[in-house]
């Protein structure tokens, strides 16, 4: 079962770790989203990995068993915000790259609304306590910000920044 204290690794690492090609694709992703370290990005590109692999299992399945089990797995994705819309084909699901999940971050959506001047601000305003999810302090920056999520983040009530900058 394994110890409770003990989290589980989240992430699998890259299958050769010195192709150039990878490396500097992996680099650029570091500096474009503003992440502290490769693991970081291997964290999202473990989620995309499932993601696309339960796609593809559906994909293999009989039309009246897979409908259904589509339907679910299209809506979860849509209340992550990582498809646009829960109608649209399985097929796209496939299509799907590493930054639809790396604009989800926290880290990224506050620099995207605008909360602070760069994405390593915004890391630091997340980290330091000064970003919150509907009043509730979260201090990850790596936390996937869901649809219904997106529109409460702002500063914390306990920040110093908190009335600047937001419209209320």
């Amino acid at each position: 079962m394994g110890d409770p204290k003990k989290s589980r690794k989240k992430w699998e690492g890259p299958s050769h770790p010195w192709r150039k090609e990878v490396l500097a694709e992996e680099l650029e992703l570091l500096g474009r989203y503003g992440l502290r370290n490769k693991k970081e990005l291997w964290i999202a590109k473990t989620i995309l990995r499932r993601i696309r692999a339960s796609a593809r299992r559906l994909l293999a399945l009989p039309p009246k068993v897979r409908e259904r089990e589509e339907k679910s797995l299209l809506n979860r994705l849509y209340r992550m915000g990582i498809v646009p819309s829960p109608e649209i084909p399985l097929d796209e699901v496939l299509n799907l790259t590493v930054e639809s999940i790396l604009e989800r971050r926290l880290q990224t959506i506050v620099y995207r609304k605008g909360l602070a001047k760069s994405l390593y601000h915004a890391r630091q305003l997340v980290v330091h306590g000064h970003i919150a999810i509907g009043g509730i302090r979260v201090t990850s920056p790596g936390h996937l910000v869901s649809r219904e999520e997106e529109e409460l983040v702002g500063y914390a009530p306990t920040s110093p920044y908190y009335g600047r900058g937001e419209e209320k």
